[in-house]
């Protein structure tokens, strides 16, 4: 047996059948962290940014992005959702290029068969790039970190939670 889900017993890459599955609500939080300058930071939260309200933008794309996942992910279910919430954290803890950040928060929520750790990861990933986009002709040097699973809750497995989270 292959644990490997998404691979079959002689290696060829497929989508895993989870008509055997309960339906029970799933939950997956992920998040991750855009490292700026100071003063684009104060921008974005003044809402000064020539290409409009930053932080609106990258919630719609967010949201877009957790319902489009199956579409970029090959292996990913098409599956309904229930819910997507995104929320951003100033993160004012400086990192070693003394810079501060957003923090985005995305949770993905879902009844059915198969769980939406992609679509909060997916969804998160496109917050940040979105920020990124609005911002970069005021600050190229901006850095993506520490994108990562928090939590999921749902199916067999139950709930799992990241010891440490950053």
């Amino acid at each position: 047996m292959n644990d490997l889900t998404h691979f079959s017993d002689s290696g060829r890459a497929r989508i895993v059948d989870i008509s055997e599955k309960r339906v029970t609500v799933r939950v997956a939080t992920a998040a991750g962290i855009l490292r700026m300058r100071t003063a684009t930071l104060a921008r974005i939260r003044a809402n000064a940014i020539a290409k409009g309200n930053v932080l609106a933008v990258a919630d719609v794309a967010a949201v877009m992005a957790a319902k489009q996942t199956p579409t970029i992910i090959p292996m990913c279910h098409a599956i309904s959702l229930a819910g997507v919430e995104i929320a951003f954290e100033d993160v004012i803890e400086r990192d070693a290029e003394n810079c501060p950040g957003i923090r985005v928060v995305a949770t993905v929520t879902s009844i059915g068969q198969t769980g939406v750790e992609m679509e909060a990861l997916c969804a998160a990933n496109v917050a940040l790039l979105t920020i990124y986009d609005m911002c970069k002709a005021i600050d190229r040097g901006m850095r993506i970190e520490s994108v990562q699973l928090l939590e999921k809750r749902g199916g067999k497995s139950g709930i799992w939670k990241r010891s440490v989270a950053s």
